[in-house]
């Protein structure tokens, strides 16, 4: 037996002093150095007494260590749990509880406000920063920097990811070993990643897209990730010389083309540039392509299945597509009986395939409602295939709101701002914006005789709710628009608002 994630990602460069992790100021991990700290972490897990299965919860901030702490999970057997560094102890505590976390993984400056939390939920805590200080370093130190991988199946659990309903309740999607590993390697073959790529970062690390996708894909490759803590628009222009490749969200290129130094030759070394985690505007593909010479590739993914569908490396890559499914993903558009519907017919998106996940944890009901017995899985997005064969997303029949990458379930927003003082009712929606896609509008409709304080309620929304949840503008309207069962019509209220935050 063995641990194919651990081997095929990690443990094939053991020994190996190339470079791995590239960091801003120059400094380089190599792939032999990081695997030494990814095994002394691991050995600090089995010390605290993690088994394989048993769940580690980590919200750190992103740096090398925190990429190790997954490695070490892997290597440990341990399900690892990243979680948004956005969120605030009330989001935490509902995750920690749900996945049975043993062990919670924090930034020191929160360990005060979590460790209640944790003990009251029988989980350890332990301090991870971003500066490579903290408990978890502190027991790191003095281990050996080998560590005897634990065998695991491919069928056995790599990880949760956390994803929500519209209901609000969040769902820990339950991702094994062969979902990463098959939807990496495909993906490193279609868009040619080889030892001598250094792929520019500056995606979080807590998500599909910066975690199982970018790093996953150097890792299989052989090549380099130049390291950004965050996304820094002047950093991003230093270093692209020194990259090959890039992978980002659609805020990523407007910040880039709204640059005059992003030029024509800055970009002349590179071969790839890739955008997922939420539509790209057709305009924002023309002026890419007219300053650059490269048409970014536009790929269609979500928690629950990895990548399904990729515009190709050789061939057009059309704007407004995803492309084609990926080889060994089957992709069909059906309608509302669950029947197949013909080619150019909107329906919902249903995939089937190896990187496919394994059910939502401790949810069967919900399990059973989106993945089918055959294995096809109802990714809640209306989409249509053309006579080429390449996807379209046309909508969502979700109220999801994808703003600068990120997921955001109104129902959830709608609780918070319902129980401010003043407050009937509410209605959150998704408008477009410019540089995020979409983002977040909230629409009150005030109690009778009730002025509500918009200032006061959208404080109340940020001691609750993560940064990026944030409704970006809240409107006060007198009532909203319904149909005879009495459900909200948000398609009303899309429309209406759409041009809230159009250019003027």
């Amino acid at each position: 037996m063995a641990n194919p994630l651990y081997d095929r990602l990690f443990g094939k460069h053991a020994g190996k002093t190339t470079p791995f992790l590239i960091l801003p100021d120059g400094t380089v991990v190599t792939h032999a150095d990081f695997l030494a700290r990814a095994a002394q972490f691991a050995h600090v897990l089995t010390g605290l007494g993690l088994a394989p299965g048993d769940r580690l919860a980590a919200q750190v901030e992103k740096s090398p260590e925190a990429l190790a702490l997954y490695a070490a999970c892997a290597q440990a057997g341990v399900v690892f749990l990243p979680l948004n560094t956005g969120y605030t102890v009330d989001e935490l505590t509902y995750f920690i509880d749900n996945s049975g976390a043993r062990l919670v993984v924090c930034d020191g400056a929160k360990a005060a406000g979590l460790a209640p939390v944790a003990e009251r939920l029988g989980a350890m805590i332990e301090t991870l920063n971003a500066d490579a200080t903290g408990s978890l370093m502190d027991k790191a130190e003095g281990q050996p920097d080998s560590f005897d991988t634990v065998d695991r199946d491919a069928e056995d659990l790599a990880a949760f990811l956390y994803t929500s309903g519209t209901t609000g309740r969040s769902k820990g999607a339950m991702l094994t070993q062969k979902n990463l590993l098959s939807n990496s390697e495909t993906l490193a073959e279609l868009w040619r990643f080889t030892a001598d790529d250094v792929l520019l970062h500056a995606l979080p690390i807590f998500h599909t897209h910066g975690l199982f996708v970018a790093t996953n894909i150097t890792l299989i490759a052989g090549g380099a990730l130049i390291f950004l803590p965050r996304f820094d628009v002047q950093e991003m222009l230093r270093l692209m010389p020194q990259a090959t490749a890039m992978m980002g969200v659609p805020t990523f290129y407007t910040r880039l083309l709204d640059e005059d130094g992003f030029t024509r030759d800055l970009a002349q070394g590179m071969r790839l540039f890739v955008s997922g985690s939420a539509p790209l505007l057709a305009e924002t593909h023309v002026r890419f392509e007219e300053r650059t010479g490269h048409r970014i590739l536009e790929r269609y993914g979500m928690t629950e299945t990895n990548m399904n569908t990729s515009n190709p490396y050789d061939g057009e890559r059309r704007a407004g597509t995803v492309g084609f499914p990926l080889p060994g993903v089957d992709l069909k558009i059906t309608g509302s009986e669950g029947e197949e519907l013909p080619q150019g017919e909107v329906g919902l998106i249903e995939v089937r395939g190896p990187n496919v996940f394994k059910g939502y944890w401790q949810m069967p009901e919900k399990t059973r409602e989106e993945l089918r017995e055959d294995g096809f899985f109802l990714t809640g997005d209306l989409g249509m295939v053309d006579e080429d064969g390449y996807v379209h997303i046309v909508g969502r029949n979700k109220d999801l709101i994808i703003s600068g990458g990120y997921n955001i379930y109104p129902k959830e927003i709608e609780m918070v701002l319902d129980d401010q003082p003043g407050v009937q009712e509410s209605a959150v929606i998704g408008v477009p914006h410019a540089d995020f896609g979409e983002t977040v509008l909230g629409l009150i409709v005030p109690e009778p005789g009730a002025t509500p304080d918009l200032d006061a309620i959208a404080a109340a929304a940020g001691a609750t709710l993560a940064r990026f949840k944030h409704p970006r503008k809240l409107l006060v309207i007198d009532e909203l628009p319904r149909n005879t069962m009495g459900k909200v019509q948000k398609n009303i209220l899309r429309d209406a608002y759409k041009d809230t935050f159009a250019p003027a």
